[in-house]
């Protein structure tokens, strides 16, 4: 089990980092896609069946269509010269990256991560769907229908983008 979720740590370790240092669109999308899939393992391992299924359908999803949104948005014609990056920026980008570092190092480790529910006790979908969808205190619907309606407008914008080249 310990090795199992080594390797998936790694997976995620490595295709994370391989999704913000490449220049290929797809690419990124599709390291994205292992970090994604390794997460669902994750859920697997530890008895978290429905979150893993949960996982790979949705996000396994959303990754297609960001292949292809990705396609109609990056077609360059060959005048198209590509922007350097300032070195301003760059410096920026790497103060920010080590800062946001610095914090996740400092909140590892000074947490304790005591776990809430004993591991390997899988929670009913029924309480999911309750927690999820929803109306009182701690519960989800209206952020879930704020986030479908961003999710609505960023595809219509997308869609403008792409029709106006």
């Amino acid at each position: 089990m310990n090795i199992i979720f080594w390797i998936l740590a790694a997976v995620i370790a490595v295709c994370s980092i391989l999704t913000v240092t490449t220049k290929r669109i797809l690419r990124a999308a599709t390291y994205l896609l292992f970090v994604l899939f390794a997460t669902a393992g994750i859920y697997f391992l530890l008895n978290y069946s429905f979150l893993g299924a949960v996982q790979l359908t949705v996000y396994a999803g959303g990754i297609i269509i960001l292949y292809v949104f990705s396609i109609f948005l990056t077609s360059t014609t060959r005048d198209e010269q590509k922007a350097k990056l300032k070195t301003g920026k760059l410096a920026a980008g790497l103060l920010t990256a080590l800062a946001g570092a610095a914090i996740c190092i400092f909140l590892i480790l000074t947490h304790s991560f005591g776990a809430t529910y004993p591991v390997g006790d899988e929670v009913q979908m029924s309480e999911i769907g309750t927690a999820l969808l929803g109306t009182g205190k701690y519960q989800y619907l209206l952020p879930f229908e704020a986030i479908g309606v961003l999710l609505l407008a960023g595809i219509i914008g997308g869609i403008l983008i792409a029709r106006k080249r």
